[in-house]
């Protein structure tokens, strides 16, 4: 089944995000280590969180006046409207829970923002490449999710881990330049498993996986690496 234009656009930016987000995590405090900002009061390390604060309050802001003023609610329908799913239409987008999934793992792991940056991109990869091969190829169905897609999350996982993550500079010091290859199977698996079947609080209310997903599989990886 071929996919809608919306869709792909949709989840070109998903990916997007996700190479874009991990790397200001990633990077952004040497930055600010490198520059007079350095002498301000703000860590360096927190400079992730605070930028991602100030984007959050203008995302929610938004989300608010498109749902109650109707005026806002119709130019934003004209802008992204099409890209939007059903249960978004009055609820929070699938952008602003990955904002407020990058706000609390750097919060999080403030000290090890190379965990923010892996869980956060495998996860938005991840999920981005399990919903485009779902809907173009998928069959087996488990739920609304496809076996197919969860398959493809879990290959460009691995991947990522043995052919991407190595080449970014400085991201995988604290393992020594690569991580250990079971320790990226376990995490790799965690993040398959929790987009595939997202945690259930009660039979009508489900963890969105945009948050559950990265900061679950940030603690995995930071308390299984001392045993690897």
């Amino acid at each position: 089944m071929a996919l809608a234009r919306e869709e792909v656009l949709r989840k070109v930016l998903h990916i997007f995000s996700g190479t874009i987000i991990p790397a200001g995590i990633l990077f952004i405090p040497e930055f600010v280590r490198q520059s007079p900002l350095a002498e301000g009061i703000i860590p360096p390390n927190a400079y992730p969180a605070t930028i991602f604060a100030v984007v959050l309050s203008g995302f929610l802001i938004v989300e608010y006046l498109r749902v109650h003023v109707e005026t806002v609610g119709e130019l934003y329908n004209r802008l992204f409207g099409s890209m939007l799913r059903k249960e978004e239409a009055r609820s929070m987008t699938g952008a602003t829970y990955i904002v407020v999934a990058s706000l609390l793992c750097s919060i999080l792991f403030i000290k090890q923002p190379e965990i923010s940056a892996i869980v956060l991109s495998t996860f938005i990869w991840g999920d981005g490449v399990a919903a485009i091969v779902g809907q173009s190829v998928g069959r087996i169905r488990i739920g609304k999710k496809s076996l197919e897609g969860s398959v493809a999350c879990f290959a460009l996982c691995i991947l990522a881990f043995l052919f991407i993550f190595p080449r970014v500079p400085g991201l995988l010091e604290p393992w020594g330049g690569s991580v250990p290859l079971s320790l990226a199977l376990i995490a790799s698996f965690t993040i398959t498993v929790l987009e595939l079947a997202p945690l259930r609080l009660t039979p009508r209310f489900a963890v969105n996986d945009n948050l559950l997903v990265p900061v679950v599989t940030g603690f995995v990886i930071r308390y299984l690496t001392p045993f690897f």
